[in-house]
């Protein structure tokens, strides 16, 4: 009897003892709001909470959905979001507007940021207009004039903007509607606009729909990155959480490289949780047109030790055009060319954490 009095005694002591780890490890835990649209770069995190490994990392990340960068931006003053991924576009505008740090870049998209058009529009009767340019479609007399559907101050504006230069023309000579991705898709097929501009995956549905593209970002000589942003406060107050942070991305970012098109089903999966039907075959072709670059690769892009770094010479082509547009004040544009924003700091922070 006094022995299974000791018996009990210990499996209760042991159970207290789990009782108070479990405790104890959901109290490192902690809430970490982040910001995504439904994406390429937005898989990362929601990947990386189905692995568990936020948790690991001593977070429970929270995943805010925007329709666009500039809706992401507006919602920072808030503290509805500390970290996340944006465009390099609208990441100038949080830069200007609110401080905020481009801290890593998520991927490449200047293949998915494209102009498409009605596969009956006078518009793909010429290819090559301009030498300089020989794949993308149009002529300055098929385009001026034109309504063109787009979610403007974004990647999607710069591929539209891009196309008009390369044709001679500016967002001057065209009629411009401004929505978002989804009310674009759902506007064109109505027959409104001329041309659409759309970004992944709903530049897939376009094509789905038979539009045809007739330029995009990389096509008209530009390049756009998906970059990953932080709050300035929070970033400066918590320097290993943010390591911690993109430690767990670059975690992702290995299993893309690595796994690649592997990778579809789950890509698909997620799609559908951010509210989009894909096929795998569709998911195979998301994955292999996002460039992804790892922490040894970002390291050396951010290297600004003899001077400009490739990213700050990324964001810098996209100050210099969006000021010429106008949507930049010249003084604005001259602060961003600083590239005062753009930091490496927390990258370098990601080996020594844990």
């Amino acid at each position: 009897m006094l022995q299974m009095k000791r018996w009990f005694g210990f499996a209760a002591a042991v159970m207290a003892l789990l009782a108070m780890a479990a405790t104890a490890l959901a109290a490192e835990v902690k809430p970490l709001n982040t910001t995504w649209q439904a994406e390429h770069e937005t898989f990362v995190p929601w990947y990386a909470k189905q692995q568990g490994w936020d948790k690991a990392a001593g977070f429970d990340f929270k995943m805010h959905m925007f329709d666009s960068g500039m809706a992401q931006i507006e919602a920072l003053p808030a503290k509805q979001w500390v970290v996340g991924g944006t465009g390099g576009v609208p990441m100038m505008f949080g830069a200007l507007r609110q401080n905020a740090y481009l801290i890593a870049i998520a991927n490449d998209e200047s293949v998915t940021n494209a102009v498409l058009v009605r596969p009956d529009s006078p518009i793909l009767k010429t290819k090559g207009f301009n030498p300089k340019h020989p794949d993308v479609f149009g002529t300055p007399e098929s385009v001026k004039g034109k309504t063109i559907l787009a979610t403007t101050i974004s990647s999607g504006h710069y591929a539209m903007s891009l196309w008009l230069k390369a044709l001679g023309l500016t967002d001057k000579d065209v009629t411009i509607k401004n929505m978002d991705p989804a009310q674009c898709v759902a506007a064109f097929e109505k027959g409104i606009g001329d041309a659409v501009v759309l970004w992944a995956p709903q530049m897939y549905n376009g094509l789905k729909k038979g539009w045809k593209v007739a330029s995009d970002v990389k096509t008209a000589g530009g390049f756009v990155p998906i970059v990953l942003i932080g709050d300035k406060e929070y970033c400066d107050k918590n320097p290993e959480e943010v390591a911690r942070f993109l430690k767990v991305y670059f975690q992702g970012i290995d299993a893309l490289r690595s796994e690649g098109v592997k990778l579809a089903p789950e890509y698909a999966r997620f799609l559908k949780w951010a509210g989009l039907n894909m096929s795998e075959e569709e998911a195979k072709m998301d994955l292999e047109l996002h460039p992804v670059f790892t922490l040894q690769e970002q390291l050396k892009m951010f290297d600004a030790s003899a001077g400009e770094s490739q990213v700050q010479a990324w964001q810098k082509d996209l100050v210099k055009f969006f000021t010429e547009l106008g949507k930049l004040k010249p003084a604005e544009g001259e602060k961003l060319l600083t590239g005062y924003y753009i930091t490496d700091k927390f990258l370098k922070l990601v080996p020594t954490v844990k």
